[in-house]
């Protein structure tokens, strides 16, 4: 159990976690979505978090910079605590890339302008320099003949690899990716996928919450499954997905991977009956 003398604003500890939950609870009302999550994903880890609707897998990902801020417990990116109230969380969040399930860009601007916005004002680059870094962001997702091209001329796939763009443009140290492909019709999930293998190889930390299992089961370092806002099991891609230990977790994929064998009236409530 951690003292409080160990959670300071900032770990100085060599090696220590890229990113560090503790003890994390999330309320919405009297709806405890989060109950007590233990987290950590070190630098270049990526970590596929899966499980079913309502697990809490999307709430945990957005107290990771904030965007809904924690009931109780403790977040570290990077070695400063972020959950600290005096914390600058506007310089924290310029270390962390996040990309939603919607695509979010600016119709009224091109493609480029959607990647230099950003950087002109969060980072005060000039147009020049905020320019150059866009070209080269573009390039690396495989977009940069669409730099003049505006969102409503791109497909959903070409559109997510903008965003991805985008939040590659600021220089992220951390990847945040919330159900990216969710929104994609089944033939373009595999461009987006790619560049998130690209990512993975070069080292990126990359935190996903996905129902891609291929990707999670050939990319991931790790993969965490939750369910009722609770981690009930982690490990290796091949024990997680692979040999479950946990019923919930291999009924989840059971239906998730073969749809057909779900029954009539089925529902977590009652698979949960079987044993957790």
């Amino acid at each position: 159990m951690t003292t409080n003398t160990e959670t300071a604003n900032t770990e100085t500890t060599a090696g220590a976690p890229e990113i560090r939950v503790r003890d994390l609870h999330k309320s919405f009302g009297d709806n405890e979505v989060l109950r007590g999550i233990d987290l950590e994903i070190r630098q270049g880890e990526v970590v596929c978090v899966i499980g079913p609707s309502g697990s809490g897998k999307s709430t945990l990902l957005r107290c990771v910079n904030l965007l809904e801020e924690p009931t109780q417990g403790q977040v570290f990116v990077g070695g400063t605590e972020i959950t600290d109230p005096d914390v600058d969380i506007d310089a924290v969040r310029r270390r962390i890339g996040m990309v939603f399930q919607q695509f979010n860009l600016f119709p009224h601007l091109t493609v480029t302008e959607n990647l230099t916005l950003p950087q002109r004002r969060v980072l005060k680059r000039d147009k020049a320099e905020a320019a150059r870094v866009a070209a080269e962001n573009l390039q690396r997702v495989g977009l940069a003949e669409k730099a003049t091209a505006y969102p409503s001329s791109l497909s959903g796939g070409q559109q997510q690899r903008v965003a991805i763009a985008r939040a590659l443009a600021m220089g992220p140290e951390v990847m945040l990716f919330d159900e990216p492909t969710s929104a994609l019709d089944p033939e373009l999930v595999g461009d987006v996928l790619a560049v998130m293998r690209m990512l993975a190889n070069d080292g990126m930390t990359m935190m996903v919450v996905t129902h891609e299992m291929t990707f999670a089961r050939e990319v991931a370092d790790r993969v965490v499954f939750m369910d009722g806002g609770v981690i009930v099991e982690e490990g290796a891609p091949a024990q997680v997905i692979g040999a479950p230990r946990h019923e919930r977790t291999r009924h989840f994929l059971s239906r998730l991977l073969d749809p057909a064998t779900a029954e009539v009236g089925e529902t977590p409530e009652r698979m949960d009956k079987a044993g957790r």
